[in-house]
């Protein structure tokens, strides 16, 4: 074991005090034990009680987390299927098949349809089937648990009861909710990464009962006997209410206690617990709810034409109803006999003359069945078909990979492929989406002197606007390019590196704040055995880097023990020392207090107080002599904050012993009270101290930008895409993180809108709740109207603005009687920034924005904060960063970079959209191409029921003889080429304005379909019925003339899609004229078959149609006929009235440069300086 590790394990941190609350205490809700709610009760290694734990029939740890299993798979896959309104259509229409009613056999309706549902069924089941192993694999992880031979053996974690003692070794999960009873600490702390459950990376401390803190071996748990009553399951990640029993005491418990399922034990190299919540019953499984269910835009409109074909349906149903019902009456009146050859005197009740109303009824039902080939029976499937497809093409593209992590994009779900393409506004987190959440320390001030030479990217775009002149390079501007580049360290500075502080005029006051930066933190070192560096755990980045900021400087933090912390100084000969400091407090840092302090004993035996904070708290701390740095420090820091760097000032304070152990006993009474008021009565102690501070300045720490953010967020902005930024920072720093990242320009005029006023701060003071409200929000609905007169008063000149709230007037901003107010004014400005937004503030503005906009809304973050917003947009993008994977598990898609998020909506968002709008309104077309001429045909026959086609033709029109190509077009086809896509953005208003999916669009398919009915069908009567066909000069009959009208559709709708495909690829051409071939194939060994098996098409085209040269020349007339109207309409839309990616077809193909349509720089209003690039 390494020397550091061996130190750590003796770190006794419960003699130092903390804000997490070492101590246990009874609280008001433990009283609440044993009543509704906190009725659970675990006996703890007690066999003797076990007939009393099997009553309770607590349930085992088999996790499962699929959506169907052995026995409900085929029930509820069904019952999934048969929700679309279509699959419900086409079941009645199979089961109504067996009756007379019916215009052809059951089986030629009930075949595509088992087929249809089939594979959809069988789609559903392999990803159920995936996530089915992921779940075996967890239950089948081992871990150790004491049995009944007093010994621990390895086990699986299904088989982890309530009740068992287990043991968790270093960097191993937790297989149920454990509560802690020892570490392999003396004290019994532990370290614990949860990373899977909230999404952060930093460790959380805790701890165990003093009175189990000592159960480290086997023996000492063959006595141990306890009883745990607590609170029942429930989904309250951060709160736990119960008691222990153990040696005729009881102890509270605590959610300090409490290990959960799903995270990780860090830097511990064993611990001991008690199972208490196992399988569904753990706090991670009861949050584990389905994420909401997401249609997109496209799918929901589909529904609205299937009804209006549902309504087409009736519509010619009735009107063939009511002809047959008038044309039978007809043939039976005054006892004559209009159509003999019927027998009208000798029928049925479904041709029945003197019934014609209930005979137009029957054959209203038949006329439903027939023209159901209206409704496209495989639409459904070939869309999942192709949008998985899709998925696949997003998850191998290459150029969304990033090399420095290993990670690809990941599309986690493919309902959503084609609302990328249609995306208005984009809502992104700042922290770990536009920046890299890796917190480097770049700069600092110290005595009222600013060290850091560097310029980081945000002070290069203060620069820029300023006209100011800039540096060549960036961070390395003094010509350190051959130094050695150190993780969370970017500070360069002749003047402190290198022990070159010691030459400075205040270099005693440069010791003191590295040694505070070195000593005030909870961190713990691991030494690496191998290269012996020093590597901290720290609970936040910016702690990490300030301690390696130390390291660099010459202040080594190297061990922390129980009660002293070493450091390894550089000293006045430059020589390196080792110093220890006794430790005595630490107060922590939390959001109330905002800073943290460390009370030290020296070697020199002097007490200090170290501490460290936000410029909002420390600055009213510091005592009459302590400030003589302040108005410089101020200045460097207001400096730093519009560099959009992250501020902590430094400051300490000399204590005398008597004021010591004077507020040491305060303190310690604090500690110990056992009233709600405790933490309260602690922190008031605390502030006592931390007071008549000596200020030494302030760090500056840089998350900085990710690569290529600048560029990304100006090419969406050229494809029409606004972007909404929500941060939790504040909002100087958060406004020049707009300017460095393009969000904001330098032509652009800010509208703040912010409660941050004297006269709002002195109602505060007051005390007055409802008059500051009252105020606050008159404030807010004053400055919303005066934002939106500076917009209306500028709309001539097109001067752009930005508009920038604070996460206090986002409250009032989001109230009902003014969020529609608020609203109007955000999406009247070019850019917004939200500051300060709580998660909750975040998905609330998402939610206003897609209810209002009623646009595509995409929702881009890093963190658990960002998963609400990200479950609320239409589409919810997660990075897949620094800040673990919570985000990215509520998300739709994954992506390692927020630039990756310009091809994923300008390429495969672009196409995707394309290929299924075009997908979709083909579908339609070839549908209603070959429903109405079963319509034209029946309307030939007097409405008399009977189809055109031979029965099995009809089925395998939508399976076989027109699925294929219509794929291929969704998974292959590309108007332009990526590098174009991204070349041109102004593209993505094609999906942006919905232009490929406008009603008028799907109209025109839908009569383009109509129109080649009627070609087909009276072309094809016309030009056949009436002339000799065969030799022997017999005419055309009902078997040819089927196959003819038949041929002639399977040859229009596939050379339909042959002229709309823009981009060819072999599986294009295989598809489109290996169905046309198919189906002669198919019509020669089905016509080979017995007359019994194969009716009208026995060998009708061998012996009838193949032979006849009139065949050939109706087909070939049709077709061109068919094709006429859309290749003449295209001809001219593409010479006249160009759609976006026609512009740039020919513009490509004539080799010049495509511009920007007028009607495009109308509707982006770009201006002049918008085109040129910011240098």
């Amino acid at each position: 074991m390494p020397e550091g590790m061996r130190q750590r394990i003796y770190i006794n941190f419960r003699k130092l005090y903390s804000f997490v609350c070492f101590r246990p205490r009874y609280e008001p809700n433990h009283a609440q034990i044993g009543q509704k709610g906190y009725s659970r009760v675990v006996y703890c290694n007690d066999p003797d009680h076990l007939e009393e734990a099997v009553k309770l029939n607590y349930r085992g740890n088999y996790v499962s987390t699929t959506k169907y299993s052995a026995a409900n798979f085929i029930p509820k896959s069904l019952f999934e299927q048969f929700r679309r309104v279509a699959n419900i259509y086409f079941l009645v229409v199979a089961c109504v098949s067996f009756s007379p009613l019916a215009p052809y056999s059951s089986l030629s309706i009930l075949a595509p349809l088992i087929v249809v549902i089939g594979a959809t069924m069988a789609k559903e089941g392999v990803e159920d089937w995936r996530r089915r192993k992921q779940d075996i694999e967890a239950n089948n992880r081992k871990v150790k648990v004491y049995d009944r031979n007093n010994t621990f053996c390895e086990t699986n974690w299904k088989k982890v009861r309530v009740g068992d003692i287990v043991k968790v070794c270093k960097d191993e999960y937790f297989p149920a909710d454990l509560v802690l009873l020892s570490t392999s600490y003396e004290d019994g702390i532990c370290y614990v990464e949860t990373m899977n459950l909230d999404g952060e990376t930093n460790l959380k401390l805790k701890h165990a009962l003093d009175v189990t803190s000592h159960l480290h071996d086997e023996k000492f748990f063959k006595e141990f006997r306890a009883v745990i009553e607590c609170e029942d399951p429930n989904e309250k990640l951060y709160s736990f209410i119960g008691t222990l029993s153990y040696g005729g005491k009881k102890y509270p418990l605590s959610i300090q206690h409490l290990l959960l399922r799903g995270s990780k034990l860090k830097n511990t190299e064993y611990v001991f617990g008690i199972a208490i919540f196992t399988g569904h019953d753990t706090k991670v499984m009861q949050n584990a709810t389905h994420p909401p269910s997401k249609r997109s835009k496209i799918e929901k409109k589909m529904d609205k034409i299937i009804y209006l074909l549902f309504s087409t349906l009736v519509l010619i149903a009735f009107v063939g109803s009511l002809f047959f019902g008038i044309e039978t009456k007809k043939d039976f009146s005054g006892g004559k006999l209009r159509r003999w050859y019927l027998r009208p005197d000798d029928t049925t009740v479904f041709y029945d003359p003197k019934r014609p109303s209930l005979s137009a009824f029957f054959h209203f039902l038949t006329a439903l069945m027939l023209y159901g080939y209206l409704i496209p029976i495989s639409l459904y499937i070939s869309i999942e078909i192709v949008k998985v497809l899709q998925s696949i093409f997003i998850n191998q593209d290459l150029d969304m990979y990033d090399k420095e992590t290993g990670k690809p994009a990941r599309a986690r779900t493919s309902n959503l492929n084609e609302e990328l393409g249609q995306v208005d506004i984009i809502l992104s987190d700042k922290t770990g989406t536009l920046t890299c959440n890796s917190m480097e320390f770049v700069k600092c001030s110290i005595a009222g002197t600013a060290y850091g030479r560097g310029m980081t990217e945000v002070e290069r775009s203060l620069a820029r606007r300023r006209g100011d002149p800039l540096p060549e390079t960036g961070y390395d501007v003094q010509g350190h390019e051959a130094e050695k580049s150190v993780r969370g360290f970017n500070f360069r500075d002749e003047r402190i590196m290198n022990g070159q502080w010691l030459n400075e005029p205040h270099w005693d006051i440069i010791q003191k704040f590295f040694r505070v930066l070195a000593i005030c933190h909870t961190a713990i070192p691991e030494e690496n055995k191998q290269s012996g560096e020093i590597m901290y755990e720290a609970e936040s980045p910016d702690e990490a880097a300030f301690l390696i900021a130390a390291k660099e400087i010459g202040f080594k933090f190297k061990r922390v023990t129980q009660t002293s912390i070493s450091l390894c100084e550089l000293i006045e000969n430059r020589k390196m020392e080792n110093r220890d400091y006794e430790r005595l407090q630490v107060l922590e840092f939390n959001t109330s207090r905002k800073r943290m302090s460390v009370i030290i004993r020296n070697k020199e035996k002097k007490l200090l107080l170290l501490s460290k904070g936000a410029d909002s708290v420390m600055f009213g701390r510091l005592s009459k002599d302590g400030r003589s740095f302040e108005s410089q420090t101020k200045d460097h820091i207001k400096k730093y904050a519009e560099a959009g760097l992250r501020i902590m000032v430094i400051a300490y304070r000399e204590l005398d012993e008597e004021e010591y152990k004077s507020w040491e006993e305060e303190f310690s009474k604090a500690k110990t009270s056992v009233t709600a008021e405790r933490d309260e009565l602690v922190e008031k102690v605390a502030d006592v101290i931390e007071r008549n501070l000596t200020l030494l300045g302030a760090t500056a720490v840089e998350d900085k930008l990710q690569k290529e953010v600048p560029e990304c967020i100006y090419t969406l902005a050229q494809a029409g895409i606004k972007l909404w930024v929500l941060t939790g920072d504040k909002m100087e720093t958060a406004v020049n993180i707009g300017y460095a990242c393009s969000l904001l320009r330098e032509d652009m005029k800010q509208i703040v809108i912010t409660l941050d006023s004297r006269d709002i701060a002195d109602l505060e003071k007051q005390g007055d709740k409802e008059a500051t409200a009252k105020a606050s929000l008159e404030s807010i609905m004053k400055q919303i109207r005066e934002g939106m007169s500076q917009i209306d008063s500028e709309k001539e000149s097109g001067i752009k603005f930005g508009l920038i709230i604070d996460g206090k007037s986002l409250d009032f901003s989001l109230q009902k009687d003014i969020e529609k107010s608020f609203f109007e004014l955000a999406i009247n400005c070019a850019s917004v920034i939200c500051c300060r937004s709580s998660p909750k503030q975040k998905a609330l503005v998402t939610r206003l924005v897609k209810g209002e906009t009623r646009k595509t809304t995409l929702a881009i973050g890093d963190g658990a904060n960002d998963v609400g917003m990200l479950q609320e947009a239409d589409i919810g993008v997660g990075i897949s960063g620094v800040e673990g994977m919570q985000a990215v598990m509520a998300s739709d898609f994954a992506i390692a970079q927020f630039r990756f998020l310009e091809r994923l909506l300008l390429v495969h968002g672009h196409w995707c959209y394309r290929r299924i709008a075009m997908m979709i309104c083909y579908f339609f077309y070839k549908n209603i191409a070959f429903g109405f001429t079963l319509f034209w045909f029946e309307a030939h026959a007097s409405f008399s029921g009977q189809p055109a086609y031979n029965d099995w033709y009809m089925s395998f029109y939508n399976v076989f003889f027109t699925s294929l190509p219509v794929i291929a077009l969704g998974v292959f086809d590309q108007d332009v080429s990526a590098t174009l896509c991204l070349k041109y953005p102004f593209l993505y208003l094609e999906g942006l304005e919905n232009i490929l999916f406008s009603w008028p669009r799907i109209l025109a398919w839908m009569f383009n379909g109509f129109l080649t009915s009627i070609i087909i069908f009276f072309l094809t009567t016309k030009s056949m019925i009436k002339q000799a066909f065969r030799r022997d000069g017999q005419v055309v009959d009902y078997e040819v003339l089927g196959v003819t009208m038949y041929s002639c559709v399977v040859w229009a709708v596939n050379c339909q899609m042959a002229i709309s495909v823009n981009y060819f690829t072999w599986i294009h051409h295989f598809f489109i004229w290996g169905s046309i071939a198919f189906w002669y194939i198919f019509l020669v060994i089905y016509g080979y078959l017995p007359p019994e098996m194969s009716t009208t098409a026995y060998r009708a085209f061998v012996e009838e149609c193949a032979p006849s040269v009139l065949y050939w020349l109706v087909t070939l007339l049709a077709v061109i006929c068919t094709l006429l109207p859309y290749f003449s309409f295209r001809a001219f839309q593409t010479r006249f009235k160009p759609m976006y990616h026609d512009t740039i077809q020919r513009r490509e193909y004539e080799g010049l440069e495509a511009e920007l349509p007028r009607r495009v720089r109308k509707k982006l209003h770009l201006r002049k300086t918008l085109m040129q690039r910011n240098s």
